[in-house]
């Protein structure tokens, strides 16, 4: 694993201290013992002991180079920085206890409140995403304008979502489900899928979307809202999002309305 030479200090040591942390974990525990729960995170959901295991290193580089941090395990560590880390050191953990090798680690730089610098890591394959705010856009999504016969990954269906979920399934050629908003905002940014959403279920934290907001947006893609909400960096946990990320401001905007329904 390589992180590319450009990336700010802070990022890459944090991003190779997870990879370490993961990949001793995943030959070290048993899929029993990853799939422990310790409690409940800072984002009110269950943690996981592959969770704790991969981001502990990750805050003690953070105490190291003095910076404020929201995570989604750890909830605000505030040191009084003008420079806030928001990093889910171990997105699809779900997966990763499992042992399906589909989960990344992510983290972006916000200084005095916007977004300058974003990184993600697939944490089992040798695949790194950067991309720095305002850098020269290199186009290198699909480019897919129209929904029908879009390839389409979407978070699994909910009883909430199930009917919005299935429209967009009927109109598109493939949809998948891996289980890492993080990894699957990155394949649009590569060109390997159209879209990826959430079907409406308010399921995307900051931590979720702040990093691959620069990373999607450097490739030509957007990222937005299903009810057209504004990300924010407010440090807390319970602010909620339904990300859409598509290769084209066309393909977002139909997706967007195939999913509220609107003819």
């Amino acid at each position: 694993m390589k992180i590319p030479s450009g990336v700010s200090r802070v990022l890459a040591e944090s991003a190779e201290v997870a990879w370490s942390a993961y990949r001793d974990a995943m030959g070290r525990y048993s899929r029993e013992e990853r799939l422990a729960t310790s409690g409940i995170g800072g984002d009110g959901t269950p943690t996981y002991f592959l969770d704790e295991v991969v981001e502990r290193p990750v805050l003690e580089i953070f105490e190291t180079h003095g910076v404020n941090v929201l995570s989604e395990e750890i909830g605000w560590i505030d040191r009084g920085s003008s420079e806030t880390i928001v990093v889910d050191p171990l997105d699809g953990t779900a997966n990763a206890a499992a042992g399906v090798p589909l989960a990344c680690f992510c983290a972006a730089r916000v200084v005095d409140g916007v977004a300058v610098e974003g990184l993600a890591l697939w944490l089992d394959g040798n695949r790194v995403w950067w991309a720095k705010k305002d850098q020269h856009i290199v186009n290198t999504t699909t480019k897919r304008q129209t929904l029908n016969g879009a390839a389409v990954s979407m978070l699994r269906p909910r009883p909430e979502t199930f009917d919005a979920w299935c429209r967009v399934a009927r109109r598109i050629d493939r949809v998948r489900v891996l289980g890492s908003s993080v990894l699957e905002a990155c394949l649009v940014a590569d060109g390997a899928i159209d879209a990826f959403c959430d079907a409406g279920g308010d399921i995307h934290r900051i931590v979720d979307l702040a990093a691959v907001d620069l990373i999607v947006h450097a490739a030509g893609g957007v990222l937005i809202d299903l009810h057209g909400r504004p990300l924010t960096f407010e440090p807390d946990l319970s602010l909620r999002w339904s990300g859409i990320v598509a290769a084209t401001p066309q393909l977002a905007e139909e997706l967007q309305a195939e999913l509220l329904n609107i003819n």
